[in-house]
C-alpha cells in the first residue's frame, strides 16, 4: 500500500517517538522513509533593531548543525530497523510548507508526523504545523499521537 513513507523531525521528544512509529509503520508495509528537518528562518531583527550579519550566520549554522544531529539519530533508527533511508534538510518559508514540498519531491505515498499541543484550544489536540499539513497536503497523513 505505502512504497515511501515522509517522516518530519524537530528533534523533540515526541518527535522522536514519531520517528520510531513511523519507522516502524514503513517497515510492515516494506516501505522506505525520508526524514525531513526543517531549518527554520531567523528574525532580522530583534528588539527592533537588526541583527548583525555575523550573528545571523552563526545561528544559521547553529541551526543547520542541529538539523543534520536530528536527522543522524532518525537515520540510525532506520538502520537498526533495517528500512531504507534517505534525507532532506531544507530551509522553507514555512515549516509546513516545507513538510509538503519534500513529500513531493521525494514522491511520498504518505506523510507520518507527530500531534504538538500548543496555544489554542484548536491546536491543544494538534500542534499548529500538523493543522496545517493536514489542511493543506493532498498526500495522505498519519498523525502520531
Amino acid at each position: 500500500m505505502f512504497k515511501h513513507v515522509l517522516i518530519p523531525t524537530d528533534g523533540s521528544p515526541k518527535s522522536k517517538k514519531a520517528v520510531k512509529a513511523g519507522i516502524a509503520f514503513a517497515k510492515e508495509f516494506g516501505a522506505k522513509v525520508t526524514v525531513y528537518h526543517a531549518v527554520e528562518s531567523v528574525p532580522l531583527y530583534g528588539d527592533g533593531e537588526f541583527v548583525p550579519s555575523p550573528v545571523l550566520e552563526q545561528i544559521e549554522a547553529g541551526a543547520r548543525e542541529q538539523a543534520q544531529k536530528y536527522i543522524e539519530e532518525a537515520t540510525k533508527v532506520a538502520r537498526a530497523a533495517a528500512v531504507p533511508c534517505e534525507s532532506q534538510i531544507s530551509r522553507p518559508t514555512t515549516v509546513y510548507q516545507g513538510i509538503i514540498e519534500a513529500a513531493k519531491k521525494k514522491r511520498c505515498d504518505v506523510i507520518f508526523m507527530a500531534s504538538h499541543g500548543r496555544g489554542e484550544l484548536a491546536t491543544l489536540v494538534l500542534g499548529s504545523v500538523t493543522l496545517k499539513v493536514l489542511a493543506h497536503s493532498k498526500i495522505p497523513v498519519m498523525v502520531f499521537r
